[in-house]
C-alpha cells in the first residue's frame, strides 16, 4: 500500500511540474499529461527491474556503463569528423542511445556469468562450454545416483539445474502425500550435496520458456539453447528427447550396464504402503523411489518388515526389487497361488 501511495505521489509530482513549467512550450494541461506519462513509464521500468535477478541487474548496470563509456569515446571522433550542427548532435545522440541500449541488453543476458564459479573459470582459462553442460531433470535429482556418479568423476562439465525444476522439486517436497514429500526432500538434499561438493560444478539458471507449460518440454528447449545433454531416468522423457534430437544420458541405462546394487539373497527392511497387482502381494518403496514387491505381505500394509531379495529387474524404465518375507526359514503354511513374476511386472513397468 505504501508503494502505491509513493507511485501516485510521483505521478502527481511530475504532472504538476509539467503543468507549471510548460516543457517544450506546451500548454499547462499538455505539460501535465506529458509529466504523468513520463512518470508512468518510469514506474513500468521500475516494475520490470524489480523482476530481474540480482545477477542480471548487475549485468545490466555494467553493460550500460560500458556502453556509455564506449559512446563517449566514439562521439569524440565524430566531433572532429563532422561539422558542428544539428546533424552532428543527432548522430552523437543516436550513438549514445544505441551503445547504451546494446550494453543494457548484452549485460542483462550475460548476467549469469557473474557467478563466482563462472568468473573463476574465466580467469583460469578453463571455462566449460555449454556443449559440455548437463541439464538435470527432477527425477534424476530425486534418484540421487547422479551425485555419486559426478563425485566419482564419471560426469564432466557443468550440472545445470533450471529454476523451474527447483520449483517442481519444492512442490513435491510440500506435497500432502508423505511418500512424495519424502522424495521431494531427498531431491533437495541431493542437490545441496552436489553444490557443496568440490568435485561437482552446479549452476542454477533462470532461463525459462513461459509459452511452454510442460516441464519436460522446457528441459528440452533449454538443452537445445545450451547445446547440452539431458540427464534423466524418466523413460518417457528419454523417448521424447530422441524425437526432438536432443542427446540424453539415462542413469537407468548406465545401471543396466552394471551389476545391480541389490543382489538376490540380501536382507532389507521395507515399509509396505499398498497391495500389489496380484493376490496377497504388498508393495513398498525405497528412499530413491525403487518399487519393492513382496509376496504374502498384503495384510501388513502400513508396517515395516524384513524381507529377503529374490530377484532384481532392471530396465530402461527403472529398477524393481522382488522379495519375500524373512520368516526365519519357515515357509508359508498351506498352498499359495502363483505370484506374478519379474517378467510380467516388467511388461507393466514398461507401459508406465
Amino acid at each position: 500500500m505504501d508503494l502505491i501511495l509513493v507511485r501516485l505521489f510521483f505521478v502527481a509530482l511530475l504532472g504538476g511540474v509539467g503543468y507549471f513549467l510548460h516543457p517544450f512550450e506546451m500548454s499547462g494541461w499538455m505539460g501535465a499529461a506529458a509529466g504523468a506519462g513520463a512518470a508512468g513509464a518510469v514506474i513500468v521500468f521500475e516494475l520490470r527491474v524489480r523482476a530481474l535477478s540480482l545477477k542480471r541487474l548487475i549485468g545490466a548496470v555494467v553493460g550500460s556503463v560500458l556502453g556509455i563509456f564506449g559512446a563517449a569515446l566514439f562521439c569524440i571522433v565524430l566531433r572532429n569528423a563532422l561539422p558542428q550542427g544539428t546533424t552532428s548532435a543527432a548522430v552523437q545522440i543516436f550513438v549514445l542511445l544505441l551503445m547504451t541500449y546494446v550494453g543494457l541488453l548484452v549485460g542483462t543476458s550475460k548476467g549469469e556469468l557473474l557467478s563466482p564459479t563462472a568468473m573463476g573459470t574465466v580467469f583460469t582459462g578453463d571455462r566449460p562450454t555449454r556443449r559440455s553442460a548437463k541439464v538435470l531433470d527432477t527425477s534424476v535429482i530425486i534418484d540421487g545416483r547422479i551425485a555419486d556418479i559426478a563425485e566419482a568423476g564419471f560426469m564432466d562439465g557443468m550440472m545445470v539445474v533450471p529454476e523451474f525444476v527447483l520449483r517442481e522439486l519444492q512442490l513435491v517436497a510440500d506435497s500432502t502425500d508423505s511418500s512424495k514429500r519424502q522424495r521431494g526432500r531427498r531431491g533437495l538434499d541431493m542437490l545441496q550435496r552436489m553444490q557443496s561438493s568440490e568435485k561437482v560444478q552446479v549452476q542454477i539458471v533462470s532461463d525459462d520458456f513461459p509459452a511452454i507449460r510442460e516441464v519436460d518440454l522446457k528441459l528440452l528447449e533449454l538443452a537445445k539453447k545450451w547445446e547440452a545433454k539431458v540427464v534423466t531416468n524418466d523413460f518417457n522423457l528419454n523417448k521424447v528427447a530422441h524425437l526432438h534430437h536432443v542427446e540424453v544420458l539415462n542413469i537407468n541405462d548406465l545401471a543396466n550396464a552394471l551389476k545391480p546394487v541389490v543382489l538376490p539373497g540380501e536382507k532389507m527392511t521395507v515399509l509396505i504402503l499398498k497391495e500389489g497387482k496380484e493376490y496377497n502381494q504388498g508393495v513398498g518403496y525405497l528412499d530413491d523411489g525403487t518399487m519393492v514387491v513382496v509376496d504374502h505381505a498384503r495384510k501388513l500394509i502400513g508396517k515395516s518388515i524384513d524381507i529377503s531379495v529374490t530377484s532384481v529387474l532392471q530396465t530402461a524404465s527403472g529398477k524393481m526389487i522382488f522379495g519375500k518375507m524373512d520368516e526365519n526359514g519357515k515357509p508359508p503354511i498351506g498352498p499359495q497361488p502363483p505370484s506374478i513374476g519379474p517378467a510380467a511386472y516388467g511388461e507393466v513397468f514398461q507401459q508406465h
